[in-house]
């Protein structure tokens, strides 16, 4: 597992980000177990503690679980991981306007430009 830390957002909420995603790629999938704090800290090289704060922030909002005695599992609940989907799509979507209005782009340029770029992308 590879991920390049941002100094700007904090690294717990970085490892957060990432796990979200290898749930809604389905890199992992709903009821698999997740590697323990110790195996996640070698791995990334990071300490044990940020990583006990991830997964206690992934379980207070209802993306894992823990299982005691087994360890931690992600969710099974498929409503769960698409509301997951749907607010990291807004968050992409909220950075991307707000970025095209700081360059000057009004409502409608905003749209011919994704349309233009979607229409590319079908494509190749």
């Amino acid at each position: 597992m590879a991920i390049e830390f941002d100094n700007n957002l904090p690294i717990y909420m970085q490892i957060m980000n990432y796990i979200k995603k290898q749930i809604i790629t389905g890199q992992l999938k709903p009821g698999d177990k997740i590697l323990s704090v110790r195996e996640l800290a070698t791995e990334l090289q990071i300490n044990p503690n940020t990583i006990q704060r991830t997964f206690q922030e992934l379980e207070r909002e209802l993306i894992v679980e823990t299982r005691r005695g087994l360890g931690r599992y992600v969710t099974s609940e498929e409503t769960k991981i698409m509301e997951i989907k749907k607010d990291m799509a807004r968050d992409l979507l909220d950075h991307f306007i707000q970025g095209m209005q700081e360059l000057g782009f009004d409502k409608v340029d905003i749209v011919k430009i994704v349309t233009h770029a979607v229409d590319e992308s079908k494509e190749e």
